[in-house]
């Protein structure tokens, strides 16, 4: 912004324009009761006030990468039952692996 509040405009020159498409820019212009600059200056507007698609996420592009090649279905084995879990309570551990730690008046003993 300036310093009296009006926004600095921007120049763009647009080279290599092709014939055809001037024409039909001038001939849009001059239906609408405007000079070409300010079609194209309503053209870009309009063109650049529509939202944008999402990109799309990696899975999705990563899916169409490779959706050409079909669907391939792998067999899908079932599953064993659930082992009941090991009960750890003392009777289960048999007397000579069981191993504690020394106390701490042992530790300061040594």
């Amino acid at each position: 912004m300036q310093p009296n509040g009006e926004h600095a405009m921007a120049t763009l020159t647009i080279r290599n324009l092709d014939d055809p498409l001037k024409s039909r820019l001038r001939l849009r212009a001059a239906a609408r009761n405007r000079s070409m600059e300010e079609e194209a200056r309503q053209i870009l507007r309009a063109a650049l006030m529509e939202p944008s698609a999402p990109e799309p996420d990696l899975g999705t592009r990563i899916r169409a990468r490779f959706a050409g090649l079909g669907d391939i279905r792998l067999p899908i084995d079932a599953r064993e039952p659930v082992r009941p879990p090991p009960a750890l309570d003392d009777s289960s551990v048999p007397r000579a692996s069981r191993k504690r730690k020394p106390s701490a008046s042992a530790r300061r003993r040594r």
